[in-house]
């Protein structure tokens, strides 16, 4: 059974998207971080907008505001790194934030079969019905490979 599944008291992280809250699974977020140089490069991928360097690894850079809201992110106040669980196995995605997050304690309501796929559960807080994201239905699979002969300097290969 998953987190998804159960209706009871579970650690959420909240976090903000322009004017609109949103929320993550705690298990899923790994930290939050400054906002650091972002590395673009050209590629086909619209929802990525470059990666960033983590802890000596390469991590996507995913805005999921424009899909969420409607609107890019006018300024990055942090980068949320979560996990998500993607075909290829588990891997890291930096979210820009527009305002802080919140680890809270809260009661899921599990998606309905109508909702949209990147809502896995609702919850409450505040007053406000907040959507808990599904991380793999919002971004796409990203396959960073570094490159064969290792050379300092190059740029990892991005297929998506």
């Amino acid at each position: 059974m998953s987190w998804t599944d159960q209706n009871d008291s579970h650690s959420c992280v909240l976090l903000r998207l322009g004017e609109r809250t949103f929320a993550l699974a705690a298990d899923q977020v790994a930290e939050l971080v400054a906002p650091s140089r972002i590395f673009r490069f050209p590629h086909c991928t619209t929802e990525l907008d470059g990666v960033i360097l983590r802890r000596g690894k390469v991590v996507p850079v995913c805005d999921l505001a424009e899909k969420l809201t409607g609107k890019r992110l006018s300024s990055r106040r942090f980068y949320l790194v979560a996990w998500r669980q993607q075909v290829s196995g588990r891997e890291a995605v930096a979210i820009p934030v527009s305002g802080e997050c919140e680890l809270i304690r809260a009661d899921l309501t599990p998606a309905a079969p109508s909702d949209f796929p990147h809502v896995a559960a609702w919850l409450s807080h505040n007053g406000e019905v907040v959507e808990v994201l599904n991380l793999a239905a919002l971004t796409p699979e990203i396959l960073l490979t570094e490159p064969a002969n290792n050379v300092v300097g190059t740029t990892p290969e991005v297929r998506a």
